[in-house]
């Protein structure tokens, strides 16, 4: 059992948790994910390591409420205890000095990037962090990423806050500048990701994405998370999650991420109807 030792709202719909997980505290490098079970009769999900404090011994998550899990771990408080808390899964990102690198995050994947803009910067690099949200209320951690970045730009869907537009437009707007960008580090969601590809290809920008796949016991054996990258199978949990975001066949990605939709929606509804909630 883990316990949660706080809880923070970031935004509506978005919550923190810092748990008690040791091991996983001390072990754990940027870019890697644990999968959660919150009880027995629980679905596995992973959820990427957003920061980790090894003297304390624990690992923080940041988790939006989008499916029946993610709702349900939103009921939780300090205090309470998930059964399951398995990592760190995954390889961890290359960290390297390769001069000036731009990291997006595209709503909840603003804290999946913080770890990664950090090492990056302590790795001598000029660390460029464009944030993306739909609307103002959603922004989070635009400070704590300030920490770590030479440069921050928000950008709001509908242009409630900072820039207007999305994550390209402002990554667009680096290269029309005339920026010399050496990597570009994109988490979020998977179509935003797959325009990020797109936007930085013809460029030749070497582009790095963290994939979020259907995963199962993430560790290689279910092959829920299989990917095409390049020609290639692979499996996210094991061989990834991040891969160069030129190579990756997108659009069967996303195909991939529909399959269970209708089955997902099912199971949601009868979890809000158990709780009276409709």
């Amino acid at each position: 059992m883990f316990e949660i030792l706080r809880k923070e709202k970031l935004a509506p719909g978005i919550n923190l948790f810092e748990i008690k997980a040791e091991r996983i505290a001390k072990k754990a490098r940027p870019g890697q994910f644990v999968i959660l079970r919150l009880h027995e009769r629980g679905e596995r999900i992973p959820l990427t390591i957003a920061d980790t404090n090894p003297e304390k011994g624990t690992v923080t998550i940041v988790a939006q409420e989008v499916g029946k899990t993610t709702h349900e771990l939103g009921t939780y408080n300090a205090g309470d205890f998930i059964l399951d808390f398995l990592g760190p899964l995954g390889k961890p990102s290359h960290i390297d000095k390769f001069g000036t690198v731009v990291m997006i995050g595209g709503g909840v994947g603003v804290a999946e990037i913080y770890p990664v803009a950090k090492a990056m910067k302590e790795a001598g690099n000029y660390v460029i962090s464009i944030l993306g949200f739909r609307t103002k209320e959603l922004v989070f951690w635009e400070d704590k990423l300030k920490q770590v970045s030479d440069e921050v730009i928000v950008t709001t869907n509908d242009g409630s806050y900072g820039m207007k537009g999305f994550t390209t437009h402002a990554l667009q707007k680096l290269i029309d500048e005339g920026r010399k960008i050496d990597l570009v580090h994109a988490v979020g969601p998977t179509i935003m990701m797959k325009f990020v590809a797109e936007l930085t290809k013809p460029y030749g920008i070497k582009t790095v994405a963290s994939l979020n796949p259907i995963m199962v016991d993430g560790t290689g054996m279910c092959g829920a998370c299989r990917v095409t990258v390049g020609e290639e199978i692979k499996f996210a949990c094991v061989d990834g999650p991040e891969f160069d975001a030129h190579q990756v066949n997108w659009d069967e990605l996303m195909k991939r991420l529909d399959y269970y939709k209708d089955l997902e929606k099912i199971s949601f509804e009868k979890w809000k109807r158990e709780r009276g909630m409709v």
